[in-house]
């Protein structure tokens, strides 16, 4: 839809490259064959000036003619209202096949969704254009569409004669002619390029093939109009069923109960379900049907495991033991939209507040608050890597609800029933993310491990990795930093850390019984290397700083120029200081294998993650058997980091040693 394009515009032609590139010499063959590319699509964003003219027509005669009846409104507006009703019809049924908290039983290909079949299937609601042209034309060639009634019952009977007798036959026979070698190559392999079915992917389709649906759809509508018994309710009732079923087939969530079939054993030859097309997609050779699958029965097309690939799907049994959780939270209300099931496109780009997410907040407010009261963990996304699958779960709680002063036992509660609940199901490693390990919150998932010692799934807080992130972007000769959160479990274990290597450590802290504490744990000869300091004067000659707690414009003041910031803090701090230069929050990149994964963490660019996240990915790559909880064991350190790069994580942050050494 318009946002969808809008928010990736300045990646469109970077995307467009990206598929010539991985298409081959199908994609050759496929651009230089007439009706394939579309001609609004080097436009971006701009394709949606083509409404213009029915807007512009709706705003004329608003103003300027007499108004007229409901029924026989402006066409232009009857037009421009199908379209909106069809996009949104797509959109939502693509939400639901996306709600994995819903779904995840019976999902058909267990797939992900990737990053490229996303930018693939970006502009996928094309067809909606061409159709309101086409409509507009129609409009002008058949003058008994001026002057529709609202409802003809004639005209919905005619058209669902018309729609089994010639449209469903004439699809039939048209969709088997495509799946000629020629007239695949050239045209429906695009279709067909997808891997794994979404509702997005109907429309994913070439300019030929929509004028094919077009006629497939215009001849019920034409034929019962023609014979006088047209309807406003018959032109959108007809083609907004026809979405809805295209939907249904693509979703990849088999919705229809096998018990319909049993009961009703004709039924499975008057109605398909996404089973039954998704075969169609993984066969190639059978399952042609629009609809109803006995067209395939009279054309011995139809693939003989429909039926019981169906019956297992909507049993509901078909969900995989994840072996890598990562337990997430709400950011913030308007991060909340930032999610598969909201908006597919919108969650494939790291996370920007956006415009078009203003309308959308008072509904993500009543969501919020009623996962607040009703809501349990869920899940939200996954990805597979090496054979391993890996989930986020969500506690459905945002980030200012856990410094509420009463909200502290019933965020435990959540976090504690997803543990217990991954270790009933087998899962090997879960990973706590940001808040859900707050120190004061359960000790960095200590509480945990100490009331259930005899959890199997082990428990990991990821800071380990994360402190390896954060030293890793440390330049070798650096002689001194200034610490902020410096008592802080990250913080402890960076000072530790920097003290070894003989780095003067200035830790900003009023206590000094924690910090007293913190220098006891250095080894002796090293114990001087950390000092003690109260304000933020004493590091206005130290050029790096590692701030793990928030500091304001006026404290960064203190900085002198050609201060690098260095930060562990969330959210981050304000680059205010243009005479210095800031670093990001901690994350890996994930490995190049990695498979299915199409939504991107929170502000994290495509296929990069939170260091914490990548921390107990590592764990569980390892196999490592001991919970990594509680205080970080600073020896761990550089283990950690090594087995992290060994299986191919790699940092992001621009002053990573590692990405200078070319690494």
């Amino acid at each position: 839809m318009l946002f969808d394009s809008f928010s990736l515009i300045i990646n469109l032609h970077g995307s467009k490259k990206e598929e010539e590139e991985n298409t081959g010499d199908i994609y050759i063959t496929f651009m230089g064959a007439p009706l394939t590319a579309w001609p609004w699509e080097n436009l971006g964003v701009l394709k949606y000036v083509l409404y213009g003219p029915f807007v512009a027509k709706v705003v004329y005669e608003r103003f300027y003619e007499e108004k007229e009846s409901i029924p026989n409104m402006s066409w232009c507006l009857h037009l421009l209202i199908l379209c909106g009703l069809r996009g949104l019809l797509h959109v939502l049924w693509n939400s639901y096949s996306n709600m994995l908290f819903l779904t995840r039983n019976r999902r058909i290909i267990q797939q992900g969704i990737d990053f490229k079949q996303i930018d693939k299937e970006w502009d996928w609601d094309n067809f909606l254009i061409l159709q309101a042209l086409i409509g507009s034309l129609c409009y002008y060639i058949f003058p008994f569409f001026k002057n529709l009634p609202v409802l003809n019952v004639k005209g919905l009977v005619t058209a669902l004669i018309l729609h089994v007798g010639i449209s469903e036959p004439l699809y039939y026979w048209v969709h088997r002619k495509f799946h000629g070698d020629n007239l695949f190559n050239r045209f429906h392999s695009l279709h067909h390029s997808s891997p794994v079915l979404q509702c997005l992917t109907a429309g994913h389709a070439t300019v030929l093939e929509h004028l094919v649906l077009a006629i497939v759809i215009g001849i019920p509508i034409l034929g019962a109009s023609m014979m006088g018994f047209g309807s406003a309710c018959l032109i959108y009732g007809y083609i907004l069923v026809f979405d809805f079923l295209r939907c249904l087939g693509h979703s990849n969530v088999e919705i229809v109960p096998h018990q319909l079939f049993q009961t009703l054993p004709f039924m499975k030859y008057l109605i398909y379900t996404p089973t039954y097309h998704s075969l169609h997609h993984s066969d190639k050779d059978s399952n042609f049907c629009l609809f109803m699958p006995l067209f395939d029965a009279l054309g011995n097309t139809l693939n003989t495991k429909s039926w019981q690939l169906h019956k297992t799907t909507s049993s509901g049994k078909s969900s995989r033991v994840p072996d890598f959780v990562f337990l997430a939270h709400i950011v913030d209300i308007t991060s909340a939209m930032h999610v598969p099931f909201c908006l597919r496109s919108f969650s494939s780009l790291a996370f920007r507040t956006r415009f078009f997410l203003i309308p959308f907040w008072p509904l993500a407010v009543v969501v919020v608050l009623s996962m607040w009261l009703w809501s349990k963990t869920f899940l939200l996304s996954f990805y597979y890597l090496r054979g391993r699958l890996h989930q986020t779960w969500v506690v459905p709680r945002c980030g200012f609800q856990y410094f509420l002063p009463f909200g502290g036992d019933g965020i435990n509660k959540h976090i504690e029933e997803a543990i217990l609940r991954a270790d009933k199901i087998g899962v090997k490693v879960i990973s706590l993310a940001a808040l859900n390990k707050n120190e004061s919150l359960n000790g960095g998932g200590k509480l945990f491990v100490d009331k259930h010692p005899e959890l199997r799934v082990r428990v990991v807080h990821g800071n380990t990795l994360t402190a390896a992130v954060i030293l890793d972007e440390i330049p070798e000769d650096v002689k001194e930093v200034f610490l902020t959160g410096a008592t802080s479990k990250l913080g402890r274990a960076i000072a530790l850390y920097l003290c070894r290597k003989k780095v003067k450590v200035l830790m900003l802290t009023l206590s000094a019984e924690r910090f007293q504490r913190i220098q006891k744990e250095a080894p002796t000869e090293y114990q001087s290397y950390l000092v003690q300091v109260t304000k933020y004067q004493a590091a206005q000659n130290c050029k790096t700083w590692i701030v793990g707690k928030w500091i304001t414009p006026r404290e960064q003041n203190w900085a002198p120029r050609g201060t690098h910031f260095h930060q562990f803090v969330v959210p981050p701090i304000l680059p205010f200081r243009r005479d210095c230069t800031y670093g990001d929050l901690a994350a890996m990149r994930l490995p190049e294998d990695v498979q299915g994964l199409g939504s991107c963490e929170y502000t994290m660019e495509r296929g990069v993650v939170h260091a914490c996240h990548a921390g107990g990915v590592v764990h569980s790559l390892e196999g490592w058997t001991h919970h990594e909880v509680g205080a970080i064991d600073v020896d761990k350190i550089d283990v950690v980091w090594k087995a992290a790069l060994k299986h191919g994580l790699r940092p992001v942050s621009s002053g990573s040693t590692i990405k200078a050494k070319g690494n």
